[in-house]
């Protein structure tokens, strides 16, 4: 399939915030990551205060990304299968019974490792959930045209949330734990309410509807990656997001504050802030420039070019021993993989066949973020051999190299 095709409007269209139904949307997902990371704050704190245990911390990083690497797929084909409002409510209330489950137990005084690792584990599953759900959703609300503006917004209200939720989450732990995870979890309940009554989803598509359809399972796996692997342009994105995660992830912000004192800035103070939230400003940075400006266009080839770019920009920013630079280095990383990611999610979904549109966001997830489970073997084990910058700079090379070789493919195909 030829770049010309990925897209089906030419012309540019509107932002997604000029729809009144998705700006209301918009919010609820900031808020939702609020409460998300808002909990993360609180839970983490009590843990490591309770327990110190670093396998525990590990515990904890994989407990959040591993279902989403084994549950996609499945989580998708529940919005094929079923009304996407609410799948999305499920999650939220699996999260809010989560959060009060740990109120609980930091009020009573009986929390055990035991009950934080099935806690943790019960959180992941609640991410994994609503994350194809809401995709889908956006499809229904703003349609087509829109969707490439509506998917770089959410990735939006996602970086906004998680800026704001350590914010929230350490006023509120200054409460007390208890306390502030009981209010914390109210954060979440704007979603479950809007949701209740909003107007979009399989019941007020346009047209004839597709025909329910059962879970079936591994058959449903097998069917939708051969269905992936058919078509080049969801086989480039799938290999580009997962290729991302899987090299580097995001589990260089774990690594933070060891790259944050080789800089000379290892102390929390305003310049350790600073180096931490530089690849969430560049998020947002992207979303105002191409929500205003609008000049990349959609096709494989850019997402690729850009991802390439997001890879330079972190092994500079691993090899610099310069304060300024690694942070506008940082920024270019967070500029571009929002660009590319949010690119290579609208692309993903224009692309999948319309009754299996969900199991292939599945698949879109359990590239982009369940991958992710292994990305702190790369980064951060193998760091701790070669040294953190060393991996982190070795592993964007890779990536890089990769992604240049998936370039060449995908243009030698459209020039067939």
């Amino acid at each position: 399939m030829s770049d010309n095709n990925a897209s089906p409007a030419t012309a540019r269209p509107p932002s997604a915030l000029k729809h009144p139904g998705f700006r209301i949307f918009f919010i609820c997902v900031a808020l939702v990551m609020t409460a998300d990371f808002g909990e993360h704050v609180i839970s983490y704190w009590v843990i490591f205060k309770q327990f110190q245990s670093t396998w525990l911390g590990g515990f904890a990083v994989i407990s959040h990304w591993l279902p989403f690497l084994l549950l996609s797929i499945p989580s998708g084909a529940l919005s094929d299968r079923f009304d996407t409002r609410r799948v999305i409510q499920c999650g939220m209330g699996v999260f809010i019974c989560v959060s009060l489950a740990w109120g609980v137990l930091f009020y009573t005084g009986k929390l055990q490792m035991w009950h934080a690792c099935v806690l943790l584990v019960i959180h992941g599953l609640a991410g994994v959930l609503w994350n194809p759900a809401t995709q889908l959703l956006l499809y229904d609300m703003v349609g087509p045209t829109q969707l490439p503006s509506a998917v770089r917004l959410v990735a939006t209200a996602r970086n906004l949330g998680m800026l704001a939720g350590p914010a929230v989450g350490t006023v509120l732990l200054a409460l007390g734990p208890d306390v502030g995870i009981f209010i914390n979890a109210l954060i979440y309940l704007p979603m479950i309410l809007w949701l209740w009554k909003a107007p979009y989803g399989p019941r007020f598509r346009q047209g004839a509807q597709q025909p329910q359809r059962a879970v079936r399972g591994l058959a449903d796996i097998v069917e939708t990656l051969q269905v992936v692997r058919s078509n080049p342009t969801l086989l480039s994105m799938m290999l580009l997001a997962g290729g991302a995660s899987l090299f580097i992830g995001n589990a260089y912000q774990a690594q933070m504050p060891l790259l944050a004192h080789d800089l000379g800035h290892g102390r929390a103070d305003a310049t350790y802030s600073m180096l931490i939230g530089a690849d969430a400003f560049g998020a947002i940075l992207a979303a105002v420039v191409l929500e205003s400006r609008g000049f990349l266009k959609l096709t494989p080839r850019t997402a690729l070019v850009l991802a390439m770019i997001w890879c330079i920009a972190l092994a500079g920013f691993a090899l610099s021993t310069i304060y300024p630079i690694a942070v506008a280095l940082l920024v270019v990383a967070g500029f571009m993989e929002l660009s590319f990611n949010s690119m290579a999610q609208a692309l993903v979904q224009l692309n999948a066949p319309t009754q299996m549109r969900g199991r292939i966001v599945g698949v879109f997830v359990m590239s982009a973020l369940g991958m992710r489970t292994f990305s702190g073997v790369t980064v951060g084990v193998i760091g701790a051999f070669i040294g953190v910058h060393y991996s982190i700079a070795l592993f964007a090379c890779v990536l890089l190299a990769g992604l240049i070789l998936l370039f060449w493919t995908v243009v030698r195909r459209a020039s067939q």
